[in-house]
């Protein structure tokens, strides 16, 4: 989470502080505590105005207020409307969208040293902390909100979610991509035919899924890379569960590891933008840093005859951020031909959503498999 930084407020006529958890950056400068007395509007109120409210009453009556937040900064997001489907029309939407998420993360919990809520009613979440987090030595402050989401991670890990190309499941961690609601990518990986079973990357492994998949298909040797240490433990973890480990290489990377291999796979963010949350860093790529180095760097390593496998979504050409243009000028600028391309249609209900202002965009949005190799 970056340099470890104090929330600070006044209570009871004394400054306190507590170490500030958050994915999401820099502490609320104002801050002032609040219980059942507190009203949904003033709340609103505070904390479009900054000023966060650190919870000192029944758990419960928190997740209500945080319910009635939600209300509110809805029908704030609802009376942004835009206009068609242009880039400007998206990135109006997106910054409303962000602060939704900037105002429903200032309502604020406290804990106690070993992730212990002393609050009345509160959970017992010491375990989904120590999951995300580690042990926690020190009193500490994190939004409702986050602790909604550990929890939510916690039971999914839990659970794992079914891949039946695999005939298995896949247990994600907390901070790591999980295709629960986005899962037609792994068929199209399961289906297309490998150009050698000896050497793969796979470029972002997250939880592993992808390296998996390969290996399931016999692939002998693959090297996984991601830069964050939450998805190489996670990957780890799933790997060694499966009984596949022996046939992975776990490396922290900026995309590529050293050398050639036969294929080289990529699942990269598939909306150019900034993500407004921890859960939006699989779907955003600022900038699309990540697939243009994934195509600018994939010729240099491919051994002969090899193919380079880019997994994405025509979402972003479909709302004006990415034309179709300028993805194969990209291809052509990296020395790079598209052998083949296949494509499937998500299996979200999001495609089927009237209240979805981009309905229309995710109703003929495709997932496609590029298969692309050195010209």
């Amino acid at each position: 989470m970056g340099t470890p930084q104090d929330v600070r407020w006044t209570e009871a006529g004394e400054e306190r502080s507590a170490r500030w958890f958050s994915e999401r950056g820099e502490p609320p400068k104002c801050v002032v505590a609040a219980d059942g007395r507190m009203t949904p509007d003033n709340a609103y109120g505070l904390a479009r105005e900054g000023t966060a409210l650190l919870w000192r009453g029944d758990f419960a009556d928190a997740r209500r207020l945080l319910g009635e937040l939600k209300v509110r900064a809805d029908q704030a997001l609802g009376r942004v409307s835009p206009s068609g489907t242009s880039a400007e029309a998206f990135r109006q939407y997106r910054q409303a969208q962000s602060e939704r998420v900037r105002v429903l993360g200032m309502l604020l919990l406290p804990f106690d040293r070993n992730s212990v809520i002393p609050l009345p009613g509160a959970p017992d979440v010491q375990q989904a902390f120590t999951e995300a987090y580690g042990p926690a030595d020190e009193p500490f402050v994190v939004s409702l909100r986050d602790v909604l989401q550990v929890l939510w991670a916690h039971d999914q890990r839990r659970k794992g979610f079914e891949v039946p190309a695999l005939g298995d499941r896949i247990y994600p961690h907390f901070g790591v991509f999980t295709p629960v609601r986005r899962d037609e990518y792994l068929d199209l990986v399961a289906a297309a035919p490998l150009p050698s079973r000896t050497t793969a990357f796979d470029i972002g492994t997250g939880s592993g899924v992808l390296s998996a998949l390969l290996a399931h298909r016999g692939v002998k040797r693959i090297v996984a890379t991601d830069q964050e240490p939450r998805a190489l433990a996670c990957a780890r973890e799933n790997l060694v569960r499966l009984g596949l480990a022996d046939r992975v290489e776990l490396l922290q990377a900026d995309l590529f590891p050293p050398g050639r291999a036969a294929l080289v796979v990529c699942n990269p963010p598939w909306v150019p933008g900034q993500p407004a949350s921890l859960e939006e860093r699989a779907t955003y790529d600022p900038e699309g840093r990540v697939l243009r180095g994934f195509l600018s760097g994939l010729a240099a390593h491919l051994e002969p005859g090899g193919e380079g496998w880019l997994i994405i979504s025509d979402f972003a050409e479909h709302v004006g951020l990415r034309p179709r243009s300028d993805l194969l000028a990209d291809f052509d600028a990296s020395g790079l031909r598209v052998v083949a391309r296949t494509d499937a249609r998500p299996k979200t209900p999001r495609t089927a959503d009237s209240a979805d202002p981009f309905q229309a965009a995710r109703a003929v949005e495709l997932t496609s498999l590029w298969r692309l190799a050195v010209r």
